[in-house]
């Protein structure tokens, strides 16, 4: 039996509440399966020994049960050498609440609260806060109770977590215990103005705990956002290489948590979270408010990141009520809304092209967009959406300018490179892009994707386009192939998995991006290749 299954066992004794599931010696995927068809599909398949979202698959239907099974087993043996599974009812549009619990070696456990962990990609957490807003006094009593009561089931010494999944109704379900301090454990430490580190440390001396359950008292509110280095707009493909530049923000309730430097690499052999912004306020606007600016001043080039999609989701209105569920990324955001806010340099080569194109020695003088009266502004709408640009000349110099995306300020350098070509300088980072006028704005094209921009004042809709349909698939990062799933002179359909990669302890499908024949494999299972290698050729079918 593994961990999980011991857990979810000593849960049942101790009258907590569990989700319906399997746990047991049958492994074989047609044993499991039986088992996910009797207990009713959706079913969620967890590695038994699991934890961090590795091993995990939401299965839906029973025909994608088995090769969920086999990636689930794949991922469980490489993160923690054992590949048996466990299977539970999934609970739809269900809240991730977790209490932290801290017991000592004298036989005494208290509880500090919960953590509201919904804010998901992968079964892996991206923004916590405490309190739930999903909870209120006696459901929170109720959940401390049985927190507490499993600790003392085990004799638990240290800072642990229970964690539970809460429905719609009000009702909770274990999932299973973590026996360590947790990466979101400082929202707890904000709100109850208890060291866990040092408690741990306490703890494992010997020495009691220094306060009763009736002497915990809470205060505000408290959010962490984790930032990873990975592309919310690629599937959340991750995203190693040097970083190159790195600012925090830093104020008032304003906590970095970091492991990260300038000049460190971000490798593909580890998780790829990079640190983690916390805020502390009074209230739960207060605290989001803080967390608005911490995120607008956070800086990391040229690394991407997730820094756009924590910006986004901090703002969405389901976030702000208090109303985000566990498949809130899957189901509510919009990758619309995150592409604008990834899109600020996007909006600073609109803005220098305007300002290096407009032939005008004085910028504040220049026509069109460009507004008079000591800053220049830009105004483009993109995905319906209005954005504000404007900027100012740094005094004595031609190309240094201090430019506001939507408030989010950045000093930078423009630079004309010959033809429609302009070059951006930010920090350590250089950007080139293509810049041209068209017959409502400007179209911006950064790699391989092109930006048509309009200008703002004429409230025009505008869209993104992709102007290239590759015919090649290459490595979007370093990793391993684990499964090549066509061979030459197969067709393929668009989306349709060719490769499976595994990079940072997860796994990744790389799809064919339209229907097309292979022509040629590039890779093998085992194999392990670096950013860009080519692994595929495709032909695209005519239509």
């Amino acid at each position: 039996m593994g961990d999980k299954a011991r857990a979810r066992q000593l849960a049942i004794e101790h009258d907590v509440p569990v989700v319906p599931g399997y746990q047991g010696d049958e492994q074989s995927n047609e044993a499991l399966q039986g088992k996910a068809e009797g207990i009713g599909f959706p079913v969620m398949i967890k590695a038994a020994a699991g934890g961090g979202g590795k091993g995990m698959r939401l299965v839906d239907r029973p025909a994608d049960f088995d090769k969920a099974a086999d990636a689930a087993r794949r991922e469980s043996e490489r993160a923690f050498g054992r590949g048996d599974l466990v299977i539970e009812k999934a609970i739809v549009a269900g809240r991730h609440v977790e209490i932290q619990v801290l017991g000592d070696s004298q036989g005494n456990v208290i509880h500090l609260g919960e953590r509201d962990c919904s804010v998901q990609r992968r079964h892996q957490k991206v923004i916590e806060e405490s309190p739930s807003p999903a909870v209120d006094p006696p459901l929170r009593d109720r959940m401390g109770e049985c927190a507490v009561r499993l600790a003392k089931a085990v004799g638990y010494t240290n800072a642990g977590t229970v964690e539970f999944m809460l429905d719609a109704d009000g009702g909770f379900y274990f999932l299973e215990m973590n026996t360590r301090l947790q990466v979101e454990h400082g929202v707890t430490e904000l709100r109850s103005g208890v060291d866990l580190v040092e408690l741990q440390i306490a703890v494992a001396e010997g020495e009691p705990l220094p306060f009763t359950q009736e002497q915990v008292h809470f205060n505000g509110h408290a959010i962490e956002c984790r930032v990873y280095a990975e592309d919310p707009l690629k599937n959340y493909l991750p995203s190693p290489g040097t970083i190159n530049f790195l600012r925090v923000p830093e104020g008032e309730d304003v906590r970095n948590d970091v492991g990260t430097y300038e000049g460190d690499t971000i490798s593909t052999f580890y998780d790829p979270m990079i640190s983690k912004v916390l805020t502390w306020g009074r209230t739960r606007s207060e605290a989001i408010e803080r967390m608005v600016g911490a995120l607008a001043a956070y800086r990391i080039e040229p690394v991407r990141t997730n820094l756009a999609l924590l910006r986004t989701v901090i703002a969405h209105p389901t976030f702000r009520s208090g109303g985000v569920t566990t498949n809130f990324l899957d189901n509510e955001l919009s990758l619309d809304d995150v592409a604008a806010a990834a899109a600020d340099n996007v909006y600073l080569a609109a803005f220098g092209w305007a300002i290096l194109d407009s032939g005008i020695g004085d910028p504040w003088l220049a026509a069109g967009p460009l507004r008079a009266g000591g800053m220049a502004r830009l105004d483009l709408a993109h995905s319906g959406l209005l954005h504000h640009v404007q900027g100012q000349r740094l005094p004595g110099t031609m190309s240094e300018w201090v430019v506001a995306v939507d408030g989010r300020e950045r000093q930078v350098c423009f630079h004309r490179a010959g033809g429609d070509r302009i070059i951006i300088e930010s920090g350590d980072q250089s950007l080139s892009s293509r810049v041209r006028y068209s017959e409502t704005g400007i179209r911006v094209t950064q790699g391989n994707r092109t930006y048509a921009l309009t200008w703002g004042f004429a409230g025009q809709r505008i869209t993104q386009v992709d102007e290239l349909r590759p015919q090649t698939l290459t490595s979007p990062m370093p990793g391993l192939i684990v499964k090549v799933l066509v061979k030459t002179g197969q067709k393929v359909h668009t989306h349709q998995p060719l490769i499976v990669m595994e990079a940072m302890k997860m796994e990744h499908s790389i799809e064919a991006p339209h229907d097309g024949v292979v022509k040629a494999v590039h890779c093998k299972v085992g194999a392990r290749v670096p950013e860009g290698a080519l692994l595929v050729e495709l032909q695209q079918e005519k239509s």
